[in-house]
C-alpha cells in the first residue's frame, strides 16, 4: 500500500477539483480531503493509507454477500462477452431480464409476481408513484392520486422520491416538491412515545393514517407507502402491532399498500423481505441494494395481481421506463446473487444463526454504555440512540453533533458505522462471521468510550 499512500493527496486534490459527492457539504469535504477507498474483501475495506476497516454498513446497506465474490464478478464478465447491452423497450427482452424476473417472483411474498426493472431505489420509488396513480386512473378514478408516507421516511433522492420521503432537510432543497403527497407521524416509540406503552403508541401511529385519509377524503388516496423498518431514518423498528393496524386501515378504505424494501430486502431481516419478517402483505414493493449485493446498479418493483391485471387490460402503453431497465449485465449479476444466496442458505443463516447472535452481542456489549439509549433491530440491521441522560432520554444539545463525533472515531479506529443525527446504525454484510461480529461490537464500544471522552471535554 506504500505506493498508493504516496498518491493520496493527489487523488484527494483530483476529487476535490472535479467530483461532487452526494449528501455532502462540498466545501467542508474539500478542506478535509475525501477518504480514498482502494480495496475490499469479505467484510473489510482498505483505504489509500493502508488502513483496514470493518464495513459495518455493507457499503450503503447493499453489499449483502460481501466483497470479492468471484461468482458475481464472473456473471458480469460472461454476460458482457455475449450481450453487454440491449434495452427492454420495443417489445424486446433478453434472457437475464426474463430469468431474473422469475427468480424475484419466486421469493417475493403473496402475489407479487410481475417485475418492473429500474436502476436505483429512487427510480423504483418513482415507479411506484407512477404505477399506483396509473392503476387508479385505469379504474376510472384519476382523482384517487394522493400518496401518504411518514415523517423521517427515506424513499430516495429524486424529486419524486424526496417528495414521498419525509425528511425535512431534503424538502428544503429543490422545492417545490411533487404535489399530492401527505405525511403522518413515524412509529418511533423510544423517541416520540412519551408515556404511552409501545402497543398504545403503535395504535396511535396507525390511527394517524386513518385520520389523514379521512381528512383528505378516502376517494382521493391512492396508496400508503412505508419501509418495513425505517433504514436511513435511523433504523426505526415499529411497535409489533403497527403494521397489522396499518393493513386493516388500507383494506377498510381500499387503499393500495406499498412496501419500500430497498434496505430491508434480500435477507437483511432474516427473511427474503422485511415484509415477511413483519407480516406485511403489500400490493406493490420496491427493491434495490441487496438485489445485486451492490455489484452493479439495478432495482425492481414487484407488482401484485391487482395492479398487473389492470396494466394487462389498460389497452395503452404504460409510459414509463429507463434506458437501462433490466440491463443484461446487471440482471445477470443479480440473478447470480440470488442463486448464491440460496446455495449458501444466507436467509436461514441470518434468521437462525448470525442475526440472533449479532442482536444479542450488540446488546450485551453496548446496552449498559452511558451514551446508549434504546437498541433495536432484527437480523443484521440495528440502530441505537446516543443520549446525554439514559434515565430521561435527554439528547445532546444541537451544537454537539454526537453522531458525527462517534462516526469519526469509528472511521479512525477501523469500523464503519453510520450516524443518522443522534442515532448510530449498522447493517453489516450478511456473510459476516461470529468472530467478525465480536470484532465489530468491541470496536463499537471502544469508539463509544472515545465519544464519551470527547463530549465530556466540550
Amino acid at each position: 500500500m506504500a505506493a498508493e499512500n504516496n498518491n493520496t493527496l493527489e487523488w484527494q486534490a483530483l476529487d476535490a477539483k472535479h467530483h461532487l459527492h452526494p449528501f455532502t457539504d462540498t466545501g467542508a469535504l474539500n478542506k478535509k480531503g475525501a477518504r480514498v477507498i482502494t480495496k475490499a474483501e469479505g467484510v473489510y475495506l482498505w483505504d489509500s493509507e493502508g488502513k483496514k476497516m470493518l464495513d459495518g454498513m455493507a457499503g450503503l446497506w447493499c453489499v449483502n454477500m460481501g466483497y470479492g465474490r468471484q461468482e458475481l464478478i464472473d456473471a458480469a464478465y460472461e454476460q458482457m462477452k455475449t450481450l453487454p447491452f440491449y434495452n427492454t423497450f420495443f417489445q424486446t427482452t433478453h434472457v437475464p431480464a426474463a430469468k431474473l424476473a422469475q427468480a424475484i417472483a419466486e421469493v417475493t411474498p403473496g402475489d407479487l409476481n410481475r417485475i418492473f426493472f429500474a436502476n436505483s431505489g429512487s427510480e423504483a420509488v418513482d415507479t411506484i408513484i407512477r404505477l399506483t396513480r396509473t392503476y387508479w386512473a385505469s379504474q376510472g378514478k384519476p382523482y384517487k392520486n394522493i400518496l401518504i408516507s411518514r415523517e423521517n421516511a427515506y424513499h430516495g433522492s429524486t424529486v419524486g422520491g424526496a417528495s414521498l420521503g419525509g425528511m425535512s432537510g431534503m424538502h428544503k432543497q429543490g422545492i417545490p416538491m411533487v404535489g399530492g403527497i401527505e405525511h403522518i407521524r413515524q412509529p418511533y416509540w423510544y423517541g416520540e412515545g412519551g408515556d404511552m406503552t409501545e402497543e398504545e403508541f403503535g395504535l396511535a401511529c396507525a390511527k394517524a393514517l386513518e385520520e389523514r385519509i379521512l381528512e383528505v377524503g378516502p376517494d382521493n388516496v391512492a396508496a400508503f407507502i412505508g419501509e418495513p423498518i425505517q433504514g436511513a431514518g435511523g433504523v426505526i423498528m415499529p411497535p409489533a402491532n403497527y403494521w397489522s393496524e396499518i393493513q386493516k386501515i388500507c383494506k377498510k378504505y381500499d387503499i393500495l399498500l406499498a412496501a419500500d424494501e430497498v434496505i430491508c430486502g434480500f435477507g437483511r431481516t432474516g427473511s427474503w423481505f422485511g415484509s415477511q419478517t413483519l407480516d406485511i402483505n403489500p400490493d406493490i414493493m420496491s427493491m434495490a441494494k441487496g438485489l445485486s449485493s451492490g455489484y452493479l446498479p439495478i432495482s425492481a418493483v414487484a407488482v401484485g395481481d391487482r395492479i398487473a391485471k389492470a396494466l394487462d387490460t389498460m389497452g395503452e402503453d404504460f409510459n414509463h421506463g429507463f434506458t437501462y431497465s433490466g440491463h443484461p449485465a446487471a440482471a445477470a449479476v443479480a440473478l447470480a446473487n440470488i442463486e448464491l444466496m440460496k446455495k449458501e442458505n444466507i436467509v436461514e443463516y441470518v434468521a437462525n444463526d448470525i442475526g440472533p447472535y449479532f442482536q444479542e452481542k450488540l446488546r450485551e456489549t453496548l446496552q449498559d454504555h452511558p451514551l446508549v439509549g434504546h437498541i433495536n433491530g432484527v437480523g443484521l440491521i440495528a440502530g441505537f440512540a446516543l443520549v446525554k441522560d439514559k434515565a430521561t432520554k435527554e439528547l445532546f444539545p444541537s451544537d454537539i453533533d454526537v453522531g458525527y463525533i462517534c462516526r469519526e472515531h469509528c472511521f479512525n479506529n477501523g469500523l464503519i458505522m453510520r450516524a443518522v443525527g443522534s442515532r448510530m446504525v449498522l447493517s453489516p454484510p450478511l456473510v459476516i462471521t461470529r468472530e467478525e461480529v465480536d470484532e465489530l461490537c468491541a470496536k463499537a464500544k471502544q469508539c463509544l468510550d472515545l465519544t464519551l471522552e470527547s463530549v465530556n471535554q466540550l
